[in-house]
C-alpha cells in the first residue's frame, strides 16, 4: 500500500543518490496562460528523468538473495537508466530489454551504468513480454517500470518537494505512460492536501490511461503511435490502477504537432530541453481553463538524441511560420534573382536556401523556377513578405521547405 509512511520512507532512500530538482518559476507560461506555472525539472535529474526514484527504492526493499540473482527490466530508455544506475550503486547486475525503437543516448546511458542492454520488440509492451520471458529462465528478480506501488511510492517523492517549494501548489500536471508517476504523484499529493488537483498528460496516439479510466479498467490499445516514446505503452498497470482511479482528477490528451511547439517555447524561454514525453505538461497548459491558479508542471526526462532534437526544432520551426519556402517563376534573364532578393531583403527576410530550376519549362524565355528557402519573425511577418512578392507580380506559390 501506498501510505504516508512509506512515502517517508522513500523520500529519505531516495535522497540518497538524487538531486533535488527545485521549482523554476516560468514568466514565460505564465503570461501565456494567465497562471503561476512552475516546472519541476525531472529533466536534470541525475539520469536525466526521474525513474531513478522509483528503481533505486525498489531495489533497495529487495532482499540480498534477490539482488544476487540478478536484476532484469523492460523500458523505453529513462527506467532502464534508473535500474542500471541503482544496481551498480549496490553491485548487482542489471539486465534491460528495450524496444528497437529506443533512441540511441539511452541505450548508450544505459550501458555506461554498467547494464546489459537487449534490444527487442517495436514498442514496450513487447519489450516487456521478452524480458518477463527471461526473468523466468534465468531466475532475475524483475524490476517493473510502473506496475508496481513500491516503484511508484519512489517515484511519487516528486510531490513531496513540489509541497516543500510551493505549500500553496492547486494543480500538478504529470505526464502518463503506464501510469507509476501518476499514481505516486497524485496518491502523496492527496494525502498532503485532499484539494490539490492532479491532471495526468497523454500522447493521443498512446491514451491507454484514458481509455481505461473510460472503461472503469484496465484496457489494451491496438496499436500506439507518437513520438512520445517514454509514454508509449499499450496496457497501464493493473497494480497501481486502482489508485489512479482515486486520486487523478482528470486525464488531457496531446497531439504530436503541440509537442513540437512545447519544444520550441521551452528551449527559447527557458534554455532547457524536455524530451517529448516530457514535454506533455508543457503542451498541456493551454488545455486547463483556469486562471490565477498556482500549477506545477512535471518534466519527467531530457534524454533526447541529436537526431530527434534536430528534427523536432525544424519540424517546429515550419509550424511556426519561422521558416517557409516559396516558389516563383521568373524570365530567364539577368537581374531577375537580383530583384527578388531584393524585395526579400527589403521585408526583413532572411535567405536561407535557393533552387534555380531553368528546366520546369521548355520555352526558358518565358520562365525559370526559384524556389525560395527564407526564415521569417513568424506569421504576420512571412505573410508580409508573400505580400510584397505578389504585389511586384510574382505570384508566389507556398511549397513544403526541404531543410
Amino acid at each position: 500500500m501506498m501510505t504516508l509512511d512509506k512515502f517517508e520512507e522513500a523520500a529519505e532512500i531516495v535522497s540518497r543518490v538524487t538531486l533535488e530538482t527545485k521549482l523554476v518559476y516560468s514568466d514565460y507560461f505564465s503570461a501565456q496562460t494567465g497562471n503561476k506555472v512552475y516546472f519541476k525539472p525531472e529533466n536534470m535529474q541525475l539520469t536525466g528523468a526521474y525513474k531513478l526514484r522509483g528503481a533505486y527504492y525498489k531495489i533497495n526493499t529487495l532482499t540480498e538473495e534477490e539482488r544476487k540473482r540478478g536484476l532484469i527490466t523492460a523500458s523505453a530508455g529513462n527506467h532502464a537508466q534508473g535500474v542500471a544506475y541503482a544496481a551498480k550503486a549496490m553491485g548487482a547486475r542489471a539486465v534491460v530489454v528495450m524496444p528497437t525503437t529506443t533512441p540511441l543516448v539511452k541505450v548508450n546511458h544505459t550501458k555506461s551504468y554498467g547494464a546489459e542492454v537487449v534490444l527487442y520488440g517495436n514498442v514496450y509492451d513487447e519489450a516487456c513480454e521478452y524480458a518477463y520471458k527471461l526473468a523466468e529462465e534465468h531466475g532475475y528478480t524483475f524490476i517493473h517500470p510502473f506496475d508496481d506501488p513500491v516503484v511508484a511510492a519512489g517515484q511519487g517523492t516528486i510531490a513531496m518537494e513540489i509541497f516543500k517549494d510551493l505549500p500553496l501548489v492547486e494543480y500538478i500536471l504529470v505526464p502518463v505512460g503506464g501510469g507509476g508517476l501518476a499514481a505516486g504523484v497524485s496518491t502523496l499529493a492527496k494525502l498532503l492536501n485532499p484539494h490539490v488537483k492532479v491532471i495526468g498528460v497523454e500522447p493521443s496516439g498512446a491514451c491507454c490511461m484514458k481509455a481505461s479510466l473510460e472503461a472503469g479498467e484496465v484496457v489494451t490499445l491496438d496499436e500506439v503511435n507518437t513520438i512520445a516514446d517514454g509514454t508509449a505503452v499499450k496496457t497501464p498497470g493493473a497494480s497501481i490502477f486502482p489508485y489512479i482511479q482515486e486520486n487523478l482528477d482528470g486525464i488531457i490528451t496531446i497531439d504530436d504537432s503541440e509537442l513540437i511547439v512545447a519544444f520550441l517555447d521551452l528551449v527559447e524561454n527557458h534554455k532547457m530541453v524536455a524530451e517529448n514525453s516530457g514535454l506533455l505538461t508543457v503542451a498541456a497548459l493551454k488545455h486547463l481553463d483556469v486562471q490565477g491558479k498556482k500549477i506545477v508542471s512535471v518534466l519527467s526526462g531530457g534524454n533526447m538524441d541529436v537526431i530527434t532534437m534536430s528534427s523536432v526544432v525544424q519540424h517546429g520551426l515550419i509550424q511556426r511560420d519561422r521558416i517557409f519556402t516559396v516558389s516563383v517563376l521568373l524570365p530567364d534573364k539577368p537581374g531577375e534573382l537580383v530583384r527578388v532578393a531584393q524585395i526579400i531583403a527589403k521585408e526583413n527576410g532572411n535567405v536561407i536556401k535557393l533552387e534555380h530550376n531553368q528546366f520546369v519549362s521548355i520555352n526558358r524565355n518565358a520562365a525559370v523556377e526559384l524556389k525560395i528557402t527564407m526564415e521569417a519573425f513568424g506569421t504576420q511577418h512571412k505573410q508580409t513578405i508573400v505580400e510584397a512578392l505578389t504585389k511586384e507580380g510574382y505570384k508566389p506559390r507556398m511549397i513544403r521547405p526541404s531543410l
